[in-house]
């Protein structure tokens, strides 16, 4: 069968990075980051948790393509912002809300 390895899509070959960053050479504080072996599920939440940032003014992602593995995350931000530091916090924040479920799940016994 033609079809790919189920690994490709999960495990990141040597030498590529998990996360590049492209600035826009046409719009000020814009820049794209390639998240490599991601899809909707992570691109989704990230985009919905850069919404919640007041410094940015737009944010969204993409799949390329169906059999490439990776999401590409848009983030356009105020002048107070950039996008880098947009997509830390986001990615930040998202951490802490994972710990908390987490830790609410062992509590619970679940």
């Amino acid at each position: 069968m033609n079809a790919p390895d189920r690994s490709e899509r999960f495990v990141v070959p040597e030498g590529t990075k998990k996360v590049s960053y492209e600035r826009d050479t046409k719009i000020v504080s814009a820049a794209s980051f390639t998240v490599e072996r991601e899809d909707h599920t992570v691109g989704n939440i990230l985009h919905m948790q850069l919404h919640r940032d007041p410094n940015v003014l737009f944010a969204g992602y993409k799949l390329p393509h169906p059999l490439q593995y990776k999401i590409i995350v848009r983030i356009h931000t105020t002048s107070q912002s950039s996008p880098t530091q947009a997509y830390t916090q986001a990615i930040n924040d998202l951490d802490k809300e994972l710990e908390y479920l987490k830790q609410a799940f062992e509590v619970r016994g679940l």
